[in-house]
């Protein structure tokens, strides 16, 4: 957010422009430095300071630091003190001339101008007792009066227990204690302020309620943590806000709140004052949820950029807004049976083009699409139809805008100072220090957050390769061994570890999903057999090899079968999940359809086989929006999702494809239910190289299916398969049927086995494998 010049103000801030506002700060600021300020200095002042003790008069080197800016502990020399006889009040506005004590009683007290300092003012008030309640009345040299409750008669807002987790690193409702917080404190409705800026000579709140202007409310340290506290009574919901730090060097850095719950809009940079409304209405999914195993449900994953789903063409071609989007969503994929909707990161981030990866708001939806409790209502509504909700996480890496975490107290806070450490040289991006307990704190909290404040089902953690290893996309001599001389990111996978071990203790049922994309061992087991933790790994293996084996002429694929049965090898050293994501279709990869070879029946043909054996191997599946489209354009995250194209007849079939295979996914236990036990699976056959066709079978303990995929264009008639029963086998889904856009070859309903022993079975059957056709069977009595 832009702070810039204004003509000084010198009472309240009136409704006016924030942008304004924000100049008056800069030049309140630009003023004190270059000493043009009419103040006394501080050495006139430390001249005039009494020699005599008067209780009246603050400490000179108090009263010094808090006019230089410079007062780590205002709270020391204002507000309400208690002295012999009574009780001194003081107050201090920079530019006020006169200030009134306004006591409960209704009557009023003249505060006197102190010595050595401009706007400094007090006043012994006998037989008051603490904690006192009154008011403040300040009056400045154009008549104006500025009235308003003393923000320093109020007692800490953060206990010390608070202050002991968050050191220790083991607070994990850290979102209750720091940030700003709308709440009634003492009695009084306001919002209390608290940051973490340990190196920090002085931080005070700034914002559309005081001009901008850092003098006004300068918070208190809160010790040896780090946390800085300040209770603004009298200020509501919806304010604008962020924080001036004066750091070590004596620089003034303005910074957004780490912890703020929500932001403006972007371009804007101000954190605002929230306080959530929402009432939940998905108890029930929620119970539910407790006692499931995430491995043994049905998962197909619909991954959705939300400001590029769908847009209001009529309204500047604006994205929906979250509770727009909610029930369109809904619909549609009800329409084609996913259960899981994953979306890219939700949290707030100053650049569109990051697709949200790039985050300045970890505890902030995305003002883009609404409030936090509209977010509320579209994670509610997906519960209560249904359907789960997955969001993208990035505990990887941070930008470098100034406004953000970077150097966040002038020091490298929540980075590494060394840049072999702290840089990430792919994205330009920062790493946080995984090291420093508080910087921990900060991020599983987060996690948390979101699993409580929104109700989320399940993060999927973004980047987990670059996290793990010191030297991920460095050369030589750009990197850090640790201790042990390795190139393993000890704090990183201690941080990682940990983070699992909360959350699968404090929300059972919610789950993790790592996107890591090399060979680190045991990603998805538990931390007490060694691994990580997380409950599911992104199978980038398989999905490498089998777009690699799909682009390919399928009078070549005979030679490469091995690219999709490789990846069974390892298919049960982790629990996979299978990503066709958005990586896939930009960046001039093409969309799948355009991947595909041959003419136009061809891809299309094509793209049902790859989904259909997505759909029926092990593993779970994430589709990326528009997949059901079959667009020739890579996704654009500036405009909709061509929604046209629907109308298509070659669309609408395969639209119809992709709603039957979805039904017939979450309808068939044997597809899902043993996804990651080496019983769920056999192959019937896979190096038929003659005929490039796959079979295998699924199981879910006795129940089984059996699935053939020829993956040529030209059909095989009286292709005989083993299988495991003696009987009859029912056709439960073909992808060459006429009414998804097949060719409809000669499928009968139904198939007798014979007692003619083949690939390891004492029974096998005859089929006509149509040309580029998936079909999978089932036992019938």
């Amino acid at each position: 957010m832009t702070e810039n010049k204004k003509k000084k103000k010198r009472t309240k801030p009136k409704k006016e422009d924030d942008k304004e506002k924000r100049k008056a700060g800069e030049k309140k600021r630009a003023t004190a430095k270059s000493g043009k300020s009419k103040k006394p200095t501080k050495s006139a002042r430390s001249k005039s300071a009494t020699k005599v003790a008067d209780p009246l008069q603050p400490d000179p080197g108090d009263r010094d630091r808090l006019l230089d800016g410079e007062h780590h502990d205002p709270h020391r020399l204002l507000g309400a003190q208690p002295v012999k006889g009574g009780v001194v009040i003081r107050a201090f506005h920079p530019d006020a001339t006169a200030a009134v004590c306004l006591l409960s009683d209704g009557s009023g007290v003249e505060l006197r101008a102190l010595e050595g300092g401009s706007g400094l003012f007090g006043a012994v008030i006998p037989d008051l007792s603490l904690p006192a309640d009154y008011r403040l009345r300040f009056r400045f040299e154009d008549g104006a009066t500025w009235e308003r409750d003393d923000p320093y008669r109020f007692r800490p807002t953060v206990g010390d227990m608070d202050l002991h987790l968050f050191n220790e690193g083991t607070h994990y409702q850290l979102w209750r204690c720091l940030g700003a917080r709308a709440m009634q404190h003492d009695g009084v409705e306001g919002v209390a302020f608290a940051v973490w800026a340990p190196s920090a000579r002085r931080v005070s709140v700034v914002g559309d309620f005081c001009g901008w202007d850092g003098r006004l409310y300068p918070m208190r340290s809160m010790g040896a943590s780090g946390i800085f506290e300040l209770f603004i009574p009298e200020l509501a919901p919806g304010a604008l806000y962020k924080y001036e730090i004066k750091t070590s060097g004596g620089d003034l850095r303005v910074k957004t709140d780490p912890y703020a719950t929500a932001m403006e809009m972007p371009p804007g940079t101000a954190s605002r004052v929230y306080r959530s409304s929402y009432r939940w209405d998905d108890g029930e999914w929620l119970e539910a949820r407790r006692g499931q195993d995430a491995g043994r449900e049905p998962m197909a994953v619909y991954e959705v950029h939300l400001g590029s789903w769908a847009r209001v063409p009529e309204e500047n071609d604006r994205p929906l807004t979250y509770r727009e989007a909610a029930p369109r969503l809904v619909e549609h994929m009800k329409r084609f049976g996913f259960t899981h909707v994953e979306f890219l990161p939700i949290s707030e981030h100053p650049f569109t083009g990051s697709w949200g990866y790039q985050v300045s708001g970890y505890y902030a939806p995305t003002a883009r699409y609404g409030t936090p409790d509209d977010f509320r209502y579209l994670v509610d509504y997906f519960h209560q139809k249904g359907i789960g909700v997955i969001i993208d996480w990035v505990p990887a890496h941070f930008p470098k805008d100034d406004f953000a975490l970077r150097r966040f107290d002038g020091t490298a806070l929540y980075e590494h100072e060394d840049p072999r450490l702290g840089e990430h040289p792919d994205w330009g991006t920062l790493i946080f220090n995984y090291g420093r307990k508080e910087v921990q704190n900060f991020l599983i909290a987060n996690a948390l957050y979101w699993l409580e404040e929104f109700h989320i089902d399940g993060l999927r953690v973004d980047a987990v390769a670059s996290m793990l290893y010191l030297d991920y996309s460095r050369k030589a001599g750009e990197w850090v061994p640790n201790v042990y001389g390795g190139r393993e990111n000890l704090e990183a996978v201690a941080f990682l570890k940990r983070l699992n071990e909360v959350i699968g203790g404090e929300y059972p049922g919610c789950f993790t999903i790592a996107e890591e994309s090399t060979a680190w061992g045991a990603v998805s087991r538990p931390t007490y057999e060694g691994g990580l933790g997380f409950h599911f790994k992104w199978n980038m293996g398989w999905m490498h090899d089998t777009l690699e084996f799909f682009r390919r002429d399928p009078v070549y694929r005979h030679w490469h079968l091995g690219q999709l049965s490789f990846a069974m090898l390892y298919e049960y050293s982790e629990r996979f999940v299978m990503p066709l994501s958005h990586d896939e279709v930009v960046h001039g990869k093409g969309s799948l359809l355009d991947r595909m070879p041959g003419d136009v029946w061809q891809k299309f043909a094509n793209l049902r086989l790859l989904l259909t054996y997505q759909y029926t191997r092990p593993g779970k599946q994430l589709l990326f929006m528009g997949t059901e489209l079959a667009p020739w354009r890579e996704w654009n995250h500036d405009t909709s999702l061509d929604w046209h194209l629907a109308e298509d007849p070659m669309r609408a079939t395969f639209g119809h494809f992709l709603e039957e295979l979805g039904a017939m996914y979450t309808r068939t236990p044997a597809l899902w239910r043993q996804d990651h036990e080496p019983a769920g699976f056999d192959w019937i056959e896979c190096h038929d190289r003659d005929n490039s066709i796959v079979s295998y079978t699924r199981w879910d303990g006795d129940d089984h299916v059996v699935v053939v995929l020829n993956l040529t264009p030209a059909p095989r008639d009286d292709y005989r398969i083993g299988v495991p029963v003696a009987g009859n086998y029912a056709l439960r889904f073909c992808s060459d049927e006429k009414r998804y856009g097949g060719s409809d070859y000669r499928l009968p309903d139904n198939f007798a086995t014979e007692p003619v022993a083949f690939h390891g079975h004492e029974q096998s059957i005859r089929l006509h494998v149509p040309p580029l056709g998936g079909i999978v069977l089932v036992p019938i009595s």
